[in-house]
Order: structure tokens, then C-alpha cells, then sequence
């Protein structure tokens, strides 16, 4: 009777943790967005919240090791509160005219993920709005978040060899406007970062789990939808 109770139970159990992993995991990237956007707006710069996915079969390596199952942030904020990039041609934010805020964020067991639009008729993950622009979703789809002005971590004068390059980035203006990190720059109504539970470095497709988290444009006000 242990025995198939034990068989019975066990998955249950396994999809809770992981529910709660993945709940975790959305709080703590919608707080880091949230305290982004703060600090531009307070300070009257520009801010830039960068994601990487890495290998989560070992500990974190220097340069980093593109893969499955942690996903670092890096948020980072410009010295001289200008965009410092030339929006005429684009490339790599300088390390020097930039400053870290706060400590590297590491989520393990995560996976960025690309997820189908939702019907836009309610307020649950399968009709949150739908996301009309590709380029505003940060997922495993590489294009369409491929930024054309990466930055690095870490940061400083002389520019440190750098240990990550997030090519996956939303920047926040000093008023508040909230850009994915992408080839046009255009303010989107929506925009989303997709989350789903791994094993490791397998990604649990089969798991009803799944998180979207949506930001607006113009307010960046963060909204989480889960399965």
C-alpha cells in the first residue's frame, strides 16, 4: 500500500516544487525589473536588465557556458545618464561608460522559452494579451531578442574581459519607457519574457507549469500569468 501511495504521490509533489520554483523564479525577475525601471526614473539615466541562459550542470564559468537551466541577470545603468549608443549605428555598450547595480541574479532550474500568443480575451496565461511584435519577447527564440548593442558583465575603466554578453536586454528610459534590447526600439503595448521549469539541462516540456511575464511600454508596470 506504501508503496503505491509513494507511486501515486511522488509526481504530485515533483510538479509542486516545480510550480513553486517557477512562481519563485517570475517574482524575483518582475522585482528586478520593477527596481530597473526605478532606478532610471530616480536617477534620470538609463538602465539596461540583461538575460543569459546558461549551463546548469556545473558551477558558472569565465567566459560563460551557453546552455540550459540558469538564467543570469545583470542589470547595469549608464554613468553619464545618456543612451551612449549611436542609434545611427549600432554596437556593443561601451563597459567603461556604464556602471553595475547590485550583484549578478542567478535562477536555476529555468528556461527562457518562446510561447504561442494568448487570445487576449482574459487575464489567465492562455488569453493574456497577445504580444503583436516578435521583437518584443525575451524567450530561446534568438532572433528575434538578438540586441544589436549587447553589454557585458562585468563592467569598468579599463574595460574588464568579459565573463557574459547579454545580447537578450530590456532597457528602461528616464522616464520609465521600457524597450526590449532589439534591432528597432520601437514601444511595444506588450512585451514578455517566458519561463518554463527544466530537470537540470532538460527543459520539462511535458510540465503544465508555464509563466509569461508581460510588461507595458509606457508605464512598465510587470504582470505575471501562469499555468
Amino acid at each position: 500500500i506504501i508503496t503505491v501511495l509513494i507511486v501515486i504521490v511522488a509526481p504530485a509533489f515533483t510538479n509542486r516544487k516545480s510550480a513553486d520554483d517557477l512562481t519563485s523564479a517570475a517574482y524575483t525577475i518582475s522585482g528586478v525589473l520593477e527596481q530597473a525601471r526605478a532606478h532610471a526614473m530616480g536617477n534620470n539615466t538609463y538602465v539596461w536588465a540583461g538575460f543569459y541562459e546558461e549551463d546548469s550542470s556545473g558551477p558558472s564559468t569565465s567566459p560563460g557556458t551557453a546552455g540550459i537551466g540558469r538564467i543570469v541577470i545583470s542589470v547595469v545603468a549608464s554613468r553619464d545618464g545618456s543612451a551612449i549608443y549611436d542609434p545611427n549605428n549600432l554596437a556593443a555598450i561601451d563597459p567603461t561608460r556604464l556602471m553595475q547595480l547590485g550583484k549578478l541574479t542567478k535562477i536555476d532550474n529555468i528556461h527562457l522559452a518562446t510561447f504561442p500568443d494568448g487570445s487576449g480575451t482574459g487575464s489567465t496565461f492562455d488569453t493574456r494579451p497577445a504580444v503583436t511584435y516578435a521583437t518584443a519577447r525575451i524567450g530561446d527564440t534568438t532572433p528575434p531578442s538578438a540586441s544589436l548593442t549587447p553589454f557585458q558583465y562585468p563592467v569598468g575603466n579599463p574595460a574588464p574581459l568579459a565573463q557574459y554578453t547579454f545580447v537578450k536586454a530590456i532597457q528602461f528610459s528616464p522616464t520609465g519607457e521600457a524597450r526590449i534590447d532589439n534591432t528597432n526600439y520601437t514601444l511595444k503595448t506588450a512585451a514578455e519574457i517566458g519561463l518554463r521549469p527544466t530537470h537540470g539541462t532538460v527543459v520539462d516540456n511535458a510540465n503544465p507549469n508555464v509563466v509569461a511575464i508581460q510588461f507595458s511600454a509606457i508605464s512598465g508596470d510587470t504582470k505575471i500569468y501562469r499555468r
